[in-house]
């Protein structure tokens, strides 16, 4: 069976009660593009993972991206943690991914800490390390991050586990992250693996960051704006991105005299403090 992106079937995943109107569907499908990601799809059925990602960029979205630092990449064979800030929600991820496979001359395996609905794009499942909102993941994901942590294997995680709001900070108008969760900063301890922070230069549209801000201001609990990402990610056609990787931070440098939450702002910290000017 080809593969494809089917809405429908994902809503009855999600939620099996619920009746979602044959309108709205129409229009989920719409700002997901799904007619085009299954033409695409269709087209290269057979592709998985980085070879996947390429196609997307080179092809599909006809984007670049450069990176900065690339020095900062340990090639020592110790896994590390690579934390990123998270601009775009999705496409970031990818081109991040992508970027670090290809600046090793000795591949590494690299696991990204997503959402678990990204689980349903299938052929880069293999890159994939589900987290979910609820905090529910199934016995067999858990065991599988679980081998992933104790294993040789990079992890890159986006501490702020949604994409950046526009956010009102002393006194100016930013696009920023949300807090940063302490997740990476305790695997971090635990797992005796260093910390490499990475910047991401990229912005969604306006709309996206109005949308979200009135959601939060009517007090609408609903993700409304997530809907949008895929809308996004066809919105960066064509566009070039800057990805700087900064020094690793050893491990050790996580003791006591911060809480696991106060460092993991530290690190932000460091990546906002990275001179950019889309920053």
């Amino acid at each position: 069976m080809p593969l494809q992106f089917d809405i429908r079937a994902i809503l009855r995943s999600k939620a099996p009660k619920a009746h979602v109107p044959d309108f709205l569907v129409r229009y989920l499908e719409r700002i997901a593009h799904v007619k085009q990601m299954n033409a695409f799809l269709r087209k290269h059925q057979t592709e998985r993972n980085y070879d996947f990602i390429r196609l997307v960029l080179d092809e599909e979205l006809c984007c670049s991206a450069s990176i900065d630092g690339t020095e900062n990449i340990p090639s020592d064979g110790k896994p590390v943690i690579f934390v990123s800030n998270h601009p775009l929600g999705g496409l970031d991820g990818m081109i991040i991914a992508q970027m670090i496979h290809e600046s090793r001359s000795e591949k590494r395996e690299l696991k990204v800490i997503v959402n678990e609905l990204l689980m349903y794009m299938e052929p880069l499942a293999g890159l994939w390390a589900p987290v979910s909102k609820t905090g529910m993941l199934s016995k067999e994901q858990a065991m599988e991050q679980q081998r992933m942590w104790e294993s040789e294997t990079d992890v890159l995680t986006f501490p702020a586990g949604a994409c950046s709001r526009l956010q009102r900070i002393d006194g100016k108008w930013q696009i920023r992250d949300l807090e940063w969760q302490k997740n990476f900063v305790q695997r971090a301890r635990e797992y005796k693996r260093n910390i490499v922070p990475i910047y991401f230069e990229g912005q969604n549209s306006r709309f996206f960051y109005v949308l979200a801000l009135l959601r939060k201001i009517l007090h609408i609990k609903l993700n409304i704006e997530m809907l949008y990402l895929v809308d996004e990610m066809y919105g960066a056609h064509g566009k070039h991105f800057k990805v700087h990787v900064l020094p690793p931070i050893p491990y050790s440098t996580f003791d006591s005299s911060k809480t696991p939450k106060q460092w993991a702002q530290y690190v932000k910290s460091i990546v906002y403090a990275t001179n950019n000017p889309t920053r």
